[in-house]
């Protein structure tokens, strides 16, 4: 059986705590290589913080060692701990290069440590995160996040919005993409042959019959009485305080919410430090932290590793059930 293709491993933000995680990583299952992609300097100099000898090798693509390095540099000295803006460029570089190997079937999957969101943004351009740059770099209209940890897998409708523009951004449009999407993944990717998906409602009490407000009725059962018609398993609209509850959960594959912090706070308590971010609607295969960069620990050696860990697990998990889905 041949060998898939190697994980690529992006080193996130040179002055966080990515670096030293992934130099944590070790071989673990070698049966499928990784290749951590980030300045080669930079990775040496946290290795001897965190003691791992990085003598490891360049990548090569004809014939991948257990662990490799490509690698890219530094737009300028970096720090640990102290954000520096020159290195953005950098940042993107070592995210295009997973993305166009993923793309090409160079790489089977990307994992990705955690970016920090106000280096990359300028003026004018935003870069609301990970996720959506991924979006934008494969051509992709909509993508989906969601997290894996504590037994669940909770995705969402909308990502890193203010609490105020949610309302609006959960239309009918939205919220059906999202579902076929989920409903789609978890069948190709998780192998799940009919998923069963919880849906919060967007207001306290999935609304209360319209006293506490009409999304419930106008936006999210429309959508999902159409989607049933065609042989969705969907429950809900349900109120988000009361759904993550063994008797909901345990016959049920996935839940969708609403909003960022309206899933992920439960998950997050379930499984902080070992929690997995997937992008679902992708051509790529990627997984990632649930964590951000925790400047005050990076080049402590103190940082924990275990949500990179699980990403890559899963990865290698998702790789060896389907392959890569490079386009």
């Amino acid at each position: 059986m041949t060998r898939p293709a190697p994980i690529a491993i992006t080193t996130g933000e040179p002055a966080g705590v990515g670096p030293e995680l992934c130099l944590q990583l070790g071989v673990g299952d070698a049966s499928v290589p990784l290749v951590l992609i980030g300045d080669r300097a930079l990775l040496q100099a946290r290795a001897a913080i965190v003691g791992v000898k990085a003598q490891w090798p360049e990548f090569d693509p004809d014939h991948p060692a257990p662990v490799s390095v490509m690698s890219v540099p530094l737009r300028g000295p970096s720090r640990a701990g102290q954000l520096d803006r020159v290195n953005a460029p950098y940042v993107l570089d070592t995210l295009d290069r997973a993305i166009d190997g993923c793309r090409a079937g160079v790489f089977s999957a990307m994992v990705t440590a955690p970016v920090q969101k106000s280096i990359l943004s300028a003026p004018g351009h935003p870069f609301a995160g990970h996720t959506e740059y991924l979006a934008d770099r494969c051509a992709v209209d909509r993508v989906v996040m969601m997290l894996v940890g504590g037994g669940m897998r909770v995705a969402l409708v909308t990502t890193h919005l203010p609490l105020a523009a949610v309302p609006a951004a959960v239309t009918r449009p939205a919220l059906e993409a999202t579902l076929r999407i989920l409903h789609a993944d978890l069948t190709s990717k998780f192998g799940v042959a009919a998923p069963r998906i919880l849906v919060a409602g967007l207001n306290p009490h999935a609304g209360e019959d319209g006293q506490l407000g009409r999304e419930e009725i106008e936006v999210i059962a429309p959508v999902l009485d159409a989607l049933r018609v065609e042989g969705f398993r969907l429950r809900g609209p349900l109120p988000a305080d009361t759904l993550f509850q063994p008797r909901y959960l345990d016959e049920a594959d996935a839940v969708l919410a609403m909003y960022h912090d309206q899933g992920l706070a439960v998950l997050k308590y379930a499984s902080f430090g070992e929690g997995v971010n997937v992008t679902l609607g992708l051509p790529i295969l990627r997984t990632s932290v649930d964590h951000g960069t925790a400047l005050d620990l990076a080049g402590t050696g103190r940082a924990n590793p275990g949500s990179l860990r699980a990403a890559l697990e899963l990865a290698r998990n998702l790789v060896a059930a389907g392959g890569s889905r490079g386009a």
